[in-house]
């Protein structure tokens, strides 16, 4: 499949006005927390350009081989803490999101743990994420092939 536009290019403003929303994730969920959101959402979305480039960069912050394979079944899986696993959760229902929105247990543990804005940042960072998967996957982006 061969690429069919760079967004970037053909509509910048609208790019950088997502990208807007990127700068304001990174300055607001810590970083640990935060790969692990985009690269979950990537592998739910089925983005591979995204799921390259965040596990590069996730690797390159230091996160765990381990624990980034383990993203595919976390809900399984040892490797995640408490605050992780709401993120996760969260990330998963407004991914997938559907008729019902995002359910009350996932929210409820959500809060829980995060306060009323944190939560607000998890659910904006997921939202970002989901918003460059869909142009990625849209516009076939394709993720490059050095290491």
């Amino acid at each position: 499949m061969s690429q069919r536009m760079l967004m970037e290019k053909v509509a910048p403003q609208a790019y950088a006005n997502i990208f807007e929303l990127h700068t304001y994730a990174a300055n607001h969920v810590a970083r640990p927390v935060l790969d692990l959101m985009v690269l979950r959402a990537s592998m739910v979305n089925g983005c591979a350009f995204c799921v390259d480039l965040h596990s590069k960069d996730a690797l390159k912050a230091g996160e765990s081989a381990q624990r980034l394979f383990a993203l595919a079944a976390w809900r399984e899986s040892p490797f995640f803490s408490r605050e992780e696993r709401a993120a996760l959760a969260l990330t998963d229902a407004v991914t997938s999101i559907g008729e019902d929105g995002v359910p009350g247990d996932v929210w409820e543990e959500a809060r829980a743990i995060w306060s009323e804005k944190e939560v607000a940042d998890l659910v904006m960072a997921a939202v970002m994420i989901n918003a460059f998967n869909r142009i990625a996957i849209s516009t076939r982006k394709a993720p490059s092939l050095d290491a």
